[in-house]
């Protein structure tokens, strides 16, 4: 009787979530088929059945069917998709990585938790509670879901500290611990300010505002606005950055499908950066509200864009709740940039192959020759306000294409990088000679302009990384070694300073970036008619 009612409960629930369904004949015959198929195999099968992994194999089948951004989403997979974007966690608040099998501290995050109770860079955390957390079993996931948990919560860790003897011990209570969006603001020169953002989230917007203050505080009048693999987030949060570079009245994004009329965002008075040149950075690995702001002031003629097309997502989602918590993640309707363009890449053959474009992308050149970026018709041809053409068809196309730079690569540095072993040995570099690094260059423009990555690092990282499976090759190490070098030193420099630090060195191997700097410094900006100040 159990089983039946639970039956009937399901068929009520799918025959509610069908409600928006056009024909309700065939929707009743649909709910009654999928629900009368269940009940067979739970009453006949030979086996006994697990109904709700039944179900979610279902849902989730049948939703691949559909685009490849609508979802089913348990609880689970619920919170960690939003946590990112909520912009806290409830933790101990530090920066680790796991070297050697030893979780090392990077860092303490400012005024949480763990800071409060004297945890410090290089401290080695073995044992949280009665765990012990060395190991070949100690992995990134199992090191968060030990130090995380609910806000109030305590946890004991030991500590193994360079220079004593005994072990220490802290009791430490669990806070909201910050998910920053913003990885790095600095002045380029005297007159240029760059600024990346990994993710639009719930604090995007204070912490660029806060950072875009810093920097005209220093006499910033010229943005590189850094996108390259922000893969997106918050619609919201992207209509309120391009808010800050766009006068009144201005078209930012509008949002249209079948069952939502269309709705259009448009910009307010009062921008903090309306007037200066902007140039925004995107590459493959920019996505969904990227995209908008890309093609918002592409279309506006307020920036040029610099780098490669763009992942090409342009689909709206909504979250509709199941009755355990669980949900479904739903496309609603498009994006479409000021000038009409969508920004959803197709997906006709199939999820699969949707998800399998950016491989096909290198290996038809697309990614190192902009000459493979192919335009399939007039239909996909849009212009800007000041009548610059753009394109549509999946994607922002750049105002400037960058290729992949593919100079330094080789077996032995992808080797490198699958094994992480230059991060690992870099950190294990910083963990010896925190002291002496710390003495010796105690700014980050000091570390910039002196430290230097020599052969001896670079033998050591050999030999490293020949001990933990990847042979050593003499040859391929010189071909790579002006990327390993400055890989090493970004790695040194977050370790001594912060993730700001990492890209004023790692930038300097970045061709999008560099390309970006000839860009503010010449006069491309009047030659293509691009808006960068009051009545242009």
């Amino acid at each position: 009787m159990k089983k039946f009612f639970t039956l009937f409960i399901l068929a009520i629930v799918l025959n509610a979530l069908a409600f928006a369904q056009p024909a309700p004949n065939v929707r009743n015959k649909t709910t009654e088929k999928f629900s009368t198929a269940l009940f067979y195999l739970q009453s006949a099968y030979v086996d006994t059945v697990n109904q709700e992994a039944l179900t979610e194999h279902a849902i989730r089948g049948m939703l691949k069917k559909l685009d490849p951004h609508t979802v089913y989403m348990t609880p689970k997979e619920m919170k960690d998709a939003n946590e990112p974007l909520q912009g806290n966690f409830e933790g101990i608040g530090v920066m680790f990585n796991v070297i050697e099998d030893t979780i090392t501290v990077i860092s303490a995050v400012s005024g949480g938790p763990s800071e409060k109770v004297g945890i410090q860079p290089g401290d080695k955390i073995v044992k949280v509670d009665t765990t012990n957390m060395t190991g070949k079993n100690t992995t990134d996931g199992f090191v968060m879901k030990m130090l995380r948990g609910p806000k109030g919560s305590s946890v004991k860790v030991l500590v193994l500290r360079r220079g004593d003897k005994k072990l220490l011990e802290f009791t430490i209570i669990r806070d909201k611990i910050p998910i920053l969006s913003v990885d790095a603001t600095y002045m380029i020169d005297s007159e240029t300010g760059y600024l990346k953002i990994n993710r639009f989230g719930a604090s995007t917007m204070k912490e660029f505002r806060d950072g875009l203050r810093d920097l005209k505080g220093k006499g910033m009048k010229n943005l590189i606005l850094d996108l390259q693999g922000n893969s997106g987030g918050y619609l919201q949060t992207a209509i309120d950055l391009c808010d800050e570079f766009l006068g009144k009245d201005k078209m930012i994004v509008y949002t249209e499908g079948v069952h939502s009329p269309r709705q259009e965002s448009n910009s307010k008075i009062g921008g903090m950066f309306e007037n200066g040149k902007l140039i925004v950075l995107i590459d493959e690995g920019s996505a969904s509200a990227s995209e908008i702001v890309g093609g918002c002031v592409q279309d506006h003629d307020r920036a040029l864009i610099v780098g490669r097309r763009s992942f090409g997502k342009g689909l709206v989602q909504n979250t509709y709740l199941l009755p355990d918590g669980s949900a479904m993640r739903i496309t609603t309707a498009r994006y479409f940039t000021p000038s009409g363009r969508c920004i959803q890449r197709s997906y006709k053959d199939g999820v699969d192959a949707y998800y399998k474009d950016l491989k096909s992308r290198y290996k038809n050149g697309e990614l190192t020759h902009p000459d493979s970026i192919h335009v399939a018709n007039d239909s996909l041809k849009y212009f800007t306000d000041g009548k610059r053409l753009v394109f549509g068809g999946g994607g922002i196309m750049p105002d400037f294409f960058v290729p992949l730079d593919t100079s330094y690569t080789t077996p032995y540095l992808q080797k490198l990088y699958s094994k992480t072993s230059i991060r690992d040995f870099a950190n294990a570099y910083v963990d010896k000679n925190r002291a002496d690094l710390k003495l010796r260059y105690p700014t980050v423009d000091e570390f910039k302009r002196n430290f230097r990555v020599d052969d001896v690092m670079l033998d050591g990282l050999a030999s490293a990384a020949d001990k933990n499976g990847v042979p050593r090759n003499d040859a391929e190490m010189k071909t790579s070694a002006p990327a390993i070098k400055t890989q090493m030193k970004a790695i040194v420099a977050n370790q001594l300073f912060n993730t700001t630090a990492y890209y004023q060195v790692i930038n300097d191997l970045n061709p999008i970036y560099k390309k970006a700097l000839e860009l503010i410094k010449d006069d491309t900006f009047d030659k293509m008619k691009i808006a960068y100040t009051t009545g242009q």
